[in-house]
């Protein structure tokens, strides 16, 4: 029987770290250990993970948690989700990728995987593409900055030291276990309740994942020797327009009562934003499997649940 590899996931109590742990431990071929900086969030809690409190902005604190566990594989996820917190948004995006990926660099890990931003193309055209040259001082927000340094850095580590860094762009990713501050789950939330509820005119179009999609491409990558020192993005490269998808949660659920245009757009407001993942599909044979309306009914199903 092989040995377990040990395995890091960074950020390991949010929606997506909590999705991919549930994954990895059903495999029963890792070790896994999880890194949060806040407490453990008791409903995203799984017996038999190796849980770590510790801050990756504070290089002295991530050296003394990490340095006598044996990683073989970091799955970077971390985040912070106020971006209007300026320092905290740019320390948790690059000065933690830093810390990590300064820490592993010369520890002969197999894989380092960074999980990037389509904010990092700011407002170039879409269907984005990864060879787009994109400069820093064009991106608005202090989150697309902080995540293409990030990605920067660890293609400098690749070239440089033969860094093992993978880095994917992710579009929007959807699910069971999401915090009800984002579209999908705001809506179904509100619409579960009967509310009326406030939204924008919704003529946006946007590129949406299921986060079991997600989680099989980022397991899949594990042991893929090809992708190290590349850029994929990751979406179902169809855009769907966020009105539609309010619609069509409500038309499932049969409640609820949104308020279109009651909520005014940023003035940066990007209305066309999608991916090409013709490179994603080239590099792995694959494409995502759950349609959007299935992913739909799926994450409602979740929520019903919850609620009952």
């Amino acid at each position: 029987m092989s040995l377990k590899k040990n395995i890091l996931v960074v950020g390991g109590s949010g929606f997506i770290g909590f999705n991919l742990i549930k994954k990895l431990k059903y495999k029963k071929k890792y070790r896994i250990f999880s890194i949060s900086s806040k407490k453990k969030n008791k409903h995203r809690i799984i017996k038999g993970i190796n849980y770590i409190r510790c801050d990756i902005t504070k290089k002295k604190e991530l050296v003394s948690k990490l340095k006598k566990k044996n990683i073989d594989y970091v799955i970077n996820l971390a985040g912070y989700v106020d971006h209007q917190n300026i320092k905290k948004t740019y320390n948790t995006h690059f000065k933690g990728c830093k810390n990590l990926a300064d820490f592993y660099l010369n520890r002969n890990i197999k894989k380092f995987i960074q999980l990037g931003s389509s904010t990092e193309y700011g407002d170039k055209k879409s269907p984005q593409k990864e060879k787009y040259k994109v400069n820093i001082k064009d991106i608005k927000s202090i989150y697309g900055k902080s995540k293409l340094k990030a990605s920067q850095l660890l293609l400098k580590y690749n070239k440089k030291k033969k860094f093992p860094a993978v880095i994917f762009r992710l579009y929007i990713a959807y699910g069971p276990h999401q915090d009800t501050n984002r579209l999908i789950p705001y809506t179904i939330n509100a619409c579960l309740k009967k509310k009326k509820f406030p939204c924008t005119h919704g003529n946006q179009l946007r590129d949406f994942i299921f986060i079991d999609d997600l989680i099989h491409l980022l397991i899949k990558s594990l042991n893929n020797d090809k992708i190290d020192g590349q850029i994929f993005n990751v979406g179902s490269g169809k855009p769907i327009r966020v009105k539609n998808i309010i619609k069509l949660i409500q038309k499932n659920i049969k409640k609820g009562t949104p308020e279109f245009g009651k909520i005014k757009l940023r003035k940066d407001e990007i209305l066309l934003h999608y991916p090409s993942i013709d490179k994603l599909k080239k590099y792995f044979n694959w494409k995502p499997k759950i349609k959007f309306n299935a992913g739909i009914k799926k994450t409602i199903n979740y929520y019903e649940e919850k609620y009952i």
